[in-house]
């Protein structure tokens, strides 16, 4: 059933086919789909632009149940947004192409990032997230609600290491890999201009830190240990880029107190003076 995106009215079947006007989908009809991990592979080495991989992320049909799950939520939905179309689709990387500080996540929320097709938006912690970008001036307002509603970050990226709604917010293993290739070819267009990334979490901190390993960064051995507000400068192609740990803002971690609202404030804005930002 078709039902009317919340800000342009216009309507949508759930999941929202490529190319059919929802608010920032980088893909068309005809963008090449990826069906299996050696597609990923391949089509992820040959995008020659950011807006083709983002393109290609975007209509990723790889992982059998991570495609069943988020297509399931999108056409179930949640209660309080059952009079909403769904975006039901992998979510691309989004916020300036040239960043100077880039936060890697998990993976969407099944009633955020896959409802509204944007990274963090539409769930609790987004609302968390933005409203501290928008705290040290690397977003233009503090919330972040729906694809097309005006946000946009200063200087500033965001991606995720999965990128579509995972059950229970827990890929496994093998999509975590099937899904490597996306992130880590997002992550070489981007590092020429990145001086700090900050981590959400151990599962962000950890695809991070195998990323830059790939495209030839010196990573330490034994690998770094995340932890909330640890810092480790690594050098690589495109010069020194310091990785941050940050507790996600959850709302397990939120809600207890094991982040607050400084603490994250406080974490952005080292990464922000890292890149000059």
């Amino acid at each position: 059933m078709l039902l009317p995106h919340p800000l342009t009215g216009e309507r949508f079947d759930s999941p929202v086919p490529p190319g059919t006007g929802w608010p920032e989908d980088p893909a068309h009809a005809s963008t090449p789909v990826a069906r299996k991990a050696k597609d990923v592979v391949r089509l992820s080495a040959k995008a020659d632009s950011l807006a083709e991989l983002e393109a290609g992320v975007s209509v990723c049909r790889a992982c059998d149940r991570l495609v069943a799950w988020r297509e399931e939520v999108a056409v179930g939905k949640r209660a309080s947004f059952a009079d909403q179309p769904y975006w039901g689709r992998p979510i691309a990387g989004w916020g300036d192409p040239a960043p100077g500080l880039l936060i890697a996540g998990l993976a969407p929320a099944a009633n955020g990032g896959n409802r509204t097709g944007r990274v963090f938006t539409g769930d609790r912690s987004g609302d968390w997230l933005f409203a501290s970008l928008y705290r040290i001036g690397l977003a233009n307002q503090p919330t972040s609600e729906h694809a097309g509603d005006g946000l946009r970050l200063i200087g500033a990226r965001m991606i995720a290491a999965v990128r579509c709604a995972p059950p229970a917010n827990k890929p496994t293993p093998i999509e975590r890999d099937t899904c490597a290739p996306w992130f880590r070819a997002e992550l070489a267009m981007v590092l020429p201009t990145v001086q700090a990334i900050v981590c959400l979490g151990k599962f962000g901190f950890d695809a991070t830190l195998g990323g830059l390993l790939s495209i030839g960064y010196d990573v330490p051995r034994p690998r770094p240990r995340f932890g909330h507000a640890v810092e480790y400068p690594i050098d690589g192609p495109y010069g020194v880029v310091t990785v941050i740990g940050c507790f996600h803002p959850s709302q397990q971690n939120t809600f207890t107190g094991k982040l607050t609202e400084a603490m994250t404030d406080t974490v952005l804005t080292r990464a922000r003076d890292l890149a000059g930002l």
